[in-house]
């Protein structure tokens, strides 16, 4: 009896370890199957990463491509400043040509007029008189409507800044010294601009 029982528990020692040797071999056969199916994305990944490198720029094609952009601006630029420069030149030309046309187009009514007054007949003296001051009157405005202003001077001091001394006039005594006797040829700005200095005859 005894015997028996000692083959039985050499039996099921014996058994214990053909388990375990199956059991390993299963978890060997698992942890295999994992790591290829961890490695086959990171392989993959790694594949995308190369294809990624390879149709990226480097670095000298990245400068290259940097140069043609600098290249195309400049020579934007280049044409730009030529058509404004163009452009600037012809205005100012047009300008030159043209820059009366504002003053004489508000001269030609007091032309109109002067032409009326000499196409009449009138022999009185003092109609004409008067018909030469209302032509007078009328171009003052038209000058003023171009800015162009008269120059103040009888009675003034003198001032190189818009008067011209011609002569000098003495014995006026000294509330007249320094000061405008005669304006003889009247002075004008336009806008604000000296454009004829106001010819006087100053007290000495």
């Amino acid at each position: 009896m005894s015997n028996n029982k000692e083959e039985k528990k050499i039996k099921v020692e014996g058994e214990e370890p053909k388990n375990n040797q199956e059991e390993n071999k299963n978890k060997k056969a698992d942890t295999k199957k994992e790591e290829e199916k961890e490695a086959t994305p990171k392989d993959a990944d790694d594949d995308k990463k190369e294809e990624a490198k390879k149709k990226e720029p480097s670095k000298e094609e990245k400068l290259q491509q940097q140069v043609d952009d600098l290249k195309d601006r400049y020579l934007r630029t280049v044409a730009e400043f030529d058509n404004y420069k163009k452009r600037t030149l012809k205005e100012k030309a047009e300008l030159i040509l043209n820059g009366g046309e504002k003053t004489v187009t508000a001269i030609l009514p007091v032309l109109d007029d002067f032409e009326r007054a000499l196409a009449n007949d009138n022999d009185d003296a003092k109609a004409i008189k008067e018909g030469m001051e209302l032509i007078y009157k009328k171009f003052i405005k038209s000058l003023e409507s171009l800015g162009v202003e008269k120059i103040d001077a009888k009675d003034k001091d003198f001032t190189t800044d818009n008067m011209e001394a011609i002569a000098m006039v003495p014995g006026v005594g000294d509330d007249k010294k320094g000061k405008v006797i005669d304006c003889v040829q009247a002075g004008y700005t336009l806008n604000g601009k000296v454009i004829r200095h106001a010819k006087v005859a100053v007290g000495q």
